[in-house]
């Protein structure tokens, strides 16, 4: 067996991955044509201008059209998406919102930017809300649900959906890092009651910053574009409200998208499917030849494999030093990978779990709940045990043949170097 990099020998590749930026490097001169059309037009400004170009509108369109919802709004960011769904759904000071415990801080941080408070449910071996453990943080101070379909695998959305019927939730969806994931055939983002997007640097699609709404219900609709507008709905005829008064006026924020970022979009949006399947082709390959191989590596699981867009290759290891090693012994081969955020909880992060904001008081956790919002070790046993131990291989879409096969190569090595298998074996007895 040849010898572990990380041990002093040769390295399963000669040169590192391509960068984890999916959108990014599948950027060329159309993005590039598009953004001077917006410079010469003289007119940046999504509402009106010199010489409008109309790109964040297009961009609307056409998510609308692909994603099968009828109201679709560009705005600022990812985190901004979050802030007015959130506001669409009405949530606000003395609302919970369940969060998944396994997500980046934006999600729980979002919440507190709307004056509520985040409560976490557990994780399953998908790495994202396990429904069954929706019920034991449910009380009747609860608003609403944000679903994570983490690093590009969906939620399991029946049960989550049949859960807010139930209780008469809202389901937001968090979309940020799984543009283009499925949950049986239903793009995620348009399951629950509003639907957040990003286009963040690192995301699938991207121009750099940026973000997207999306909903079937023209209510929230309006709340989200007079939220990110200052109040204001400008185009109202373009969707058949009527344009007459302005009852349902409120003061707002200023999310608004650009037209720099709208005519990079454009761009990115065209190009989402040959990323998706390029990066689904990928993940197929490797994760096929490495289970022939390695029979009992534990993969992450899917709740549903066909609409999981193959943007990162998850390993469930035996425990937490496994994980470490094997993370480390891969990044030394110059394959990289790595673990969730340091393998935490959302909830272990210091603003969280000390309850500190910006506000006086700490507002909004100085609210008198009924049922006290408390942190601590033990919240969420699964999300604790499971995060430390999944170890991650970004999926690029730009990847050769010959990466796949020395990213194969390298799993095998590594996982046998470190004699994986016995210690999975151990475990289970």
């Amino acid at each position: 067996m040849n010898k572990l990099a990380i041990d002093g020998g040769t390295p399963a590749r000669s040169k590192p991955l391509p960068p984890n930026y999916p959108g990014a490097v599948f950027m060329g001169p159309e993005e590039e044509a598009k953004v001077a059309e917006v410079v010469r037009s003289q007119s940046p400004f999504r509402y009106y201008g010199i010489d409008m170009q109309d790109n964040v509108k297009q961009l609307e369109e056409q998510m609308a059209g692909k994603l099968a919802i009828p109201y679709t709004l560009g705005v600022t960011s990812g985190t901004a998406a979050l802030v007015i769904a959130l506001r669409a759904a009405g949530v606000g000071y003395g609302d919970k919102v369940i969060v998944p415990a396994n997500t980046f801080v934006a999600t729980p941080g979002a919440v507190i930017c709307c004056n509520a408070v985040p409560i976490f449910v557990d994780v399953d071996d998908t790495l994202n809300i396990d429904a069954a453990d929706l019920e034991r943080v449910m009380d009747d101070e609860v608003k609403a649900i944000i679903a994570v379909p983490i690093i590009g695998t969906p939620c399991d959305m029946d049960p989550i959906m049949a859960f807010a019927r139930k209780h008469n939730i809202a389901v937001i969806e968090d979309v940020a890092q799984s543009c283009g994931v499925k949950y049986k055939g239903r793009y995620q983002g348009t399951i629950g009651d509003v639907g957040a997007f990003s286009f963040q640097m690192n995301k699938i699609i991207t121009a750099g910053e940026g973000g997207a709404v999306v909903t079937n219900d023209v209510g929230y609709f309006e709340r989200a574009v007079r939220y990110h507008d200052q109040g204001v709905f400008r185009d109202k005829a373009r969707y058949g409200i009527d344009s007459s008064e302005e009852l349902n006026a409120f003061a707002g924020q200023n999310y608004r998208m650009s037209e720099v970022t709208g005519s990079v979009m454009l761009e990115q949006w065209a190009k989402l499917d040959a990323i998706v399947g390029n990066m689904r082709t990928s993940f197929d390959r490797i994760r096929d030849a490495v289970a022939a191989e390695l029979p009992s590596i534990v993969f992450r699981r899917s709740p549903d494999d066909a609409g999981d867009i193959g943007s990162n290759l998850g390993f469930i290891l035996p425990d937490a030093d496994s994980a470490g090693r094997f993370n480390a012994a891969l990044n030394a081969e110059l394959i990289s990978s790595y673990t969730l955020y340091g393998g935490k909880p959302v909830y272990k992060h210091p603003s969280i779990w000390n309850q500190r904001t910006i506000e006086k008081d700490n507002f909004p956790f100085n609210f008198p709940f009924k049922n006290p919002v408390v942190y601590k070790d033990g919240l969420c046993p699964s999300a604790e045990n499971l995060i430390p131990r999944a170890v991650f291989i970004p999926i690029s879409p730009v990847l050769t043949e010959k990466d796949e096969e020395e990213i194969i190569a390298g799993v095998i090595k590594v996982y046998k170097g470190l004699n994986i298998e016995a210690i999975q074996h151990a475990s289970v007895r």
